[in-house]
Formats: structure tokens, C-alpha cells, sequence
């Protein structure tokens, strides 16, 4: 027997250190909680930051779409570092640098009391995910056995399920407090109304990112009793240390063989240090380039903008407060379940199978959901000629009560009515919705001083250089509003947001079936292991790219474009990525690590 095959035969049946590697999943798999609150707590607090950070920090839709994409921008930010900051700290070292970045977020948001400290909280977060992202399933690919890592991502991807579903009944407990709240001051006054309602969702959005504590302090105390990696010790010249650390992974008699593996392509034949490949070599380029691809097209297909945004895409297809948020709690249990059972599949059937049955069930169903709101949309009237007129000097003030409602044709009284406005001030664009059954939310004020915001110094950066992505202040100052879009309709029947719903319910099970757990196999498993750190950074960072830039866009695109637009471009990236998969993926499942890199060769 070589030492190949010593390496990858099972583990003997009395003699596995099985609790160690209980412990250890158990800690990687808190790191896929933490990156599932990460994506999911801002669906519960975003609806009352909405109403209540509108109000008193005159916060635009760009800012809270911004707010909504810091965490996907910082793990853009981290994800670039973090193979760099793996090799420097180790994979435990940069776990637990993880762990307290996030846990230091918490506070940070949850007292904020403007628009940087949160963007700064949020921002943390996204690091913290980031690092996480990439040195969780990195770790789990070094550590574990062939026959086990098909488990070990699905333990990551499956604990990051139960974060979206545990975010999800937190935002669904204070949707149920909010609500409470709304029917005990039908009595009050209208200014009171106001007051008191606001001071419910002010608490509501805060006491939700509170409840994130525990999680990132539970995480950062687990990694500490972790293990290093023995891969990573071996590259250090640790041998004692990565024998200890093997002995808490594989059964006493493979350990010897193990180390003796790790060590022969660690070293030459005199035994100095390899010098480091370069990341775009020929023999690596393949395999590096299709691991980007599959990562990209993962965020492509929308999931984490739909996670992020559930309860107001229901709330758009008809669905009340309450009611929405039950249904994003349905959807995150859902992720969880269909995650249980790709935690059963994927080492059965395989990376590819999964792939190609999930991309084909996500373009279906986002494929449905963007008809039915075809089917919404389609009657909507227009109304941005009054409204046009409506405006004084530079803004816009009208008090929407019935007798408003009816001035634009609709009675409100024998069914609720939306109004969806977009404006803009040169290039500063915003998006502002109004519903007639919305107590308490009954002004459409545009102000110049609301919608354009201050110079930074990235923007005049990029226009000195004469690259001008960011709108201009000092152009904006003089510009008149421009009502680009005002659409009014009735809000859908509630038998549309189950519709809807349904169509979400689908989209995540084939989601948590196929992409949900073999995007992180795809991660760590393509990457040839003289570049697998570094190259796992530069995917997640172009997934994480692609998903910030979705994120970013989401409120703007459907308030100019509508909800159906968001759907059909997403549908169309999950075919691209059913045709990557079923003719360029390679099968990988129950291969060592060597074995698939000698694939691409």
C-alpha cells in the first residue's frame, strides 16, 4: 500500500478519534451560522431601518441598499486578504480574527446613531464572513479525509442554514411585536401614532442585531481549543506540532503515512522550501478559471439578494407584515431541511449531479416568479405627469390620505393601493414607496437635502482621474427634481404573495440541494494545493463581488425597472451556470485532493 492510498482508506472503526472531529465540525460548522446571520439578519431589522432611519437620518434607498451590500462589500475586502492572512496566521489564527471581528460588529450596529456607524458595523460583518468564507472550508479540505469532506461542507453549508432561519425567527418575533404594537395605538392620536410606532421599530431593527451576540462569542471561545492545520504546519516546518494535530484527526495507525504525504510535496529533494507557483500557470489556470466561474454563477442566481430582501419582495407580491415574515421563516427552514439532505447526497451522487439538478430547479422557479409579477406589474397606471406638477420650487410634499388617493383615480377604501415613485436629482437617483394601509407612513417628501449627499474622497478620486462611476454633488446642487418613474397600482391579493412564496419555497430547495453545499466544495476541491489559499481568496472574492453588485442594485432596478427585471436576469445567469456545469465540471466526489488536481493535468 502506498502512501496515497493509506491516506484515503477509511479510518478504522475503533480506533477514530471520532469526538475530535465531532468538535471540529461542530466549530466550522458555528462558522456557516455566523456567515448565515451574516447574510439573513438584515430581512427582519431592514423594514423597521427602513421606517425609522428614513425619518431621522434622511437615509436614501442608495444608502440603505448600501447598508444591505456592506456585508457583501467587506467580504469583497477580506476575501482578497484572506488566503495572504491564512498563510501568515494560520487557518486557526484567522478563525478566530473572524470571530472577534464579528462579534466587535454587533455593538457597533446595534448602537449606531447615523448612517457611517452602521455602514461600519455592517462592514465589519461582511470581514468577518469574508475570512470566514474562505479559511472555514480551506481548513475543513487540509483536515479531513476524502470520504469526509463531502460531509464537512455540507456541515458548513448546513449550520450557515440554521443562521438564516435563526435570523429569520428573530426578525419574525419583532414583526409580531411591531404588529402587536401598530393595533394598541389605533386609539392614539395620529402624531402619537407616529411617535410611539416609531420608537417600537427603532428598538425592534436594534434589539434584532443584539441578538447576534452569543453566536460570534460562542465561535471565537470554540476555535481556540481547535487544532491547527497539519498541512499548514508541515509548509512551516512543525512537524511535531502537525503530528500532534493529526492525532486528533485521523485513526494512530494512518498518521505516520499522513505526515510522510504532506511532507513530500512540501519539500524538495534538498530540502529547502518550493518556491510558490505562479497563480495563473498553465497547468493551474483551468482549474482556477472554472472554480471562479462556479462561484460567480452561484451569487448569480440571486440567493443572497433574496434571503436579503425576502419579507419586501413578499410584502411587494402581496403579502402582509405578519404573513411575510412567516413565510421568510418557512423559506430559511426549508434551506435548512433541503440542506440536511444534500448533506446525504453529495457524497453519493456527486458534485456535478447536484449541480445540474439545482441550476435547473432555480431557473425554473425564478422563471415563474418573474411571470407572476409580469402578471402584477402589468397594470400599473402612470402618474408621473400630477406628480411632476405637483412639485414646488426643488422637492415634492403631498400628505397621502384618501382624499390624495382619489386625486390619482384609485379609492384606497375598497382596496389598498401602492405608490412607487423614482426620482432623481442629476445623478442622485432614489426610490420611495408609499401603501395606503400603512398606518403611520402617510407623507411622500422629496428633498434635495435628503436625496444628494456629501462629496467623499473615493468619488472626487475617480473623477479626477476622469472615471466617473459616482454622481456629482456640485452638479446635483443646481439640478431640478426630475420625476423619472411613478407607478400606481393595487397592492396584490395575498393568494399572489403565496404564489410567489411558492416560487421562493422551490428556488431555495434546489438551491440548498445542488449549489448551496458543492459551491464550497467546488472552492476548496478545483484548487490545485500549491495555490489553493490564495486562489480560494480571488473566487470568493469575484462571488462576493457579484453579489454586492446585486445587492447594490436591487432597490434601484425594481423601483425603476420592477420586481419581474430582478427575476428574469437572474433566471437567465442560473442557465448559463446549468450549462457550465453539465459540460465543463468535472466529478469529483470520493477523489483525493491529488487525484483531482492530476485531472487537470
Amino acid at each position: 500500500m502506498n502512501d496515497a492510498t493509506a491516506a484515503m482508506s477509511p479510518p478504522a472503526a475503533d480506533d477514530t478519534p471520532r469526538w475530535s472531529i465531532r468538535y471540529l465540525l461542530f466549530i466550522a460548522g458555528m462558522g456557516g451560522l455566523l456567515y448565515g446571520i451574516d447574510i439573513g439578519i438584515i430581512a427582519g431589522a431592514l423594514p423597521y431601518l427602513e421606517a425609522t432611519a428614513t425619518a431621522s437620518w434622511h437615509l436614501s434607498s442608495q444608502q440603505l441598499g448600501f447598508v444591505v451590500a456592506a456585508v457583501l462589500l467587506g467580504s469583497v475586502l477580506s476575501s482578497l486578504f484572506a488566503g495572504a492572512i491564512a498563510d501568515l496566521i494560520g487557518r486557526r489564527g484567522a478563525m478566530l480574527l473572524a470571530g472577534v471581528l464579528f462579534t466587535l460588529s454587533i455593538p457597533v450596529m446595534a448602537l449606531a446613531s447615523g448612517y457611517l456607524p452602521l455602514l461600519l458595523g455592517r462592514l465589519l460583518q461582511g470581514i468577518s464572513g469574508g475570512l470566514i468564507g474562505v479559511v472555514v472550508p480551506l481548513y475543513l479540505a487540509e483536515v479531513l479525509s476524502p470520504e469526509r469532506r463531502g460531509r464537512g461542507a455540507a456541515m458548513f453549508q448546513l449550520l450557515l442554514t440554521v443562521g438564516l432561519v435563526l435570523a429569520a425567527a428573530i426578525g419574525l418575533y419583532h414583526a409580531h411585536a411591531v404588529d402587536a404594537a401598530t393595533a394598541s395605538v389605533q386609539s392614539l392620536a395620529a402624531a402619537e401614532q407616529q411617535r410611539v410606532l416609531f420608537a417600537v421599530k427603532d428598538h425592534a431593527w436594534r434589539t434584532i442585531f443584539w441578538s447576534c451576540l452569543l453566536p460570534g462569542l460562542v465561535f471565537s471561545a470554540g476555535v481556540l481549543l481547535l487544532s491547527e492545520s497539519p498541512r499548514w504546519l508541515v509548509r512551516r516546518g512543525r512537524v511535531e506540532r502537525a503530528r500532534a494535530a493529526l492525532q486528533r484527526t485521523v485513526p494512530a495507525a494512518q498518521v505516520e503515512a499522513t505526515l510522510q504525504q504532506m511532507q513530500s510535496p512540501a519539500t524538495a529533494a534538498t530540502g529547502s522550501a518550493p518556491e510558490r507557483d505562479r497563480l495563473l500557470s498553465r497547468r493551474y489556470v483551468w482549474p482556477f478559471l472554472l472554480a471562479c466561474a462556479i462561484l460567480a454563477f452561484t451569487q448569480a442566481t440571486g440567493i443572497n439578494s433574496v434571503l436579503a430582501y425576502a419579507v419586501n419582495i413578499l410584502n411587494q407580491a402581496g403579502l402582509p407584515g405578519a404573513a411575510a415574515n412567516w413565510a421568510d421563516v418557512s423559506i430559511k427552514l426549508l434551506n435548512a431541511v433541503m440542506t440536511v439532505v444534500a448533506l446525504v447526497l453529495v457524497d453519493r451522487k456527486g458534485r456535478k449531479f447536484l449541480l445540474m439538478l439545482g441550476s435547473g430547479g432555480i431557473a425554473l422557479s425564478l422563471l415563474a416568479a418573474a411571470l407572476l409579477f409580469v402578471q402584477a406589474e402589468r397594470g400599473l397606471q402612470d402618474v408621473r405627469p400630477p406628480l411632476q406638477q405637483a412639485i414646488a420650487g426643488d422637492a415634492l410634499s403631498l400628505r397621502f390620505d384618501t382624499a390624495q388617493w382619489q386625486r390619482l383615480g384609485v379609492d384606497p377604501t375598497a382596496q389598498p393601493q401602492q405608490l412607487t415613485v423614482a426620482y432623481a436629482y442629476a445623478g442622485f437617483s432614489n426610490v420611495r414607496s408609499l401603501r395606503s394601509d400603512a398606518l403611520g407612513d402617510t407623507e411622500l417628501t422629496i428633498r434635495r437635502q435628503d436625496s444628494v449627499q456629501a462629496d467623499s474622497v473615493i468619488g472626487a478620486f475617480f473623477r479626477r482621474i476622469h472615471l466617473n462611476p459616482f454622481p456629482d454633488p456640485a452638479a446635483a446642487a443646481q439640478a431640478p427634481l426630475r420625476i423619472e418613474r411613478a407607478s400606481l397600482g393595487p397592492v396584490p391579493p395575498p393568494a399572489h404573495g403565496w404564489a410567489v412564496a411558492a416560487c421562493i419555497l422551490v428556488f431555495v430547495a434546489f438551491f440548498a440541494v445542488g449549489p448551496g453545499v458543492c459551491v464550497w466544495l467546488a472552492l476548496s476541491e478545483l484548487m490545485p494545493t500549491r495555490i489553493r489559499s490564495n486562489g480560494m481568496s480571488i473566487a470568493l472574492l469575484i462571488n462576493q463581488f457579484v453579489s454586492t453588485v446585486i445587492a447594490a442594485i436591487f432597490l434601484p432596478t425594481v423601483g425603476h425597472y420592477g420586481y419581474a427585471s430582478m427575476f428574469f436576469f437572474w433566471a437567465g445567469c442560473t442557465v448559463v451556470y446549468f450549462l457550465v456545469a453539465a459540460f465543463f465540471l468535472p466529478e469529483t466526489k470520493g477523489k483525493s485532493l491529488e487525484q483531482i488536481e492530476a485531472h487537470f493535468r
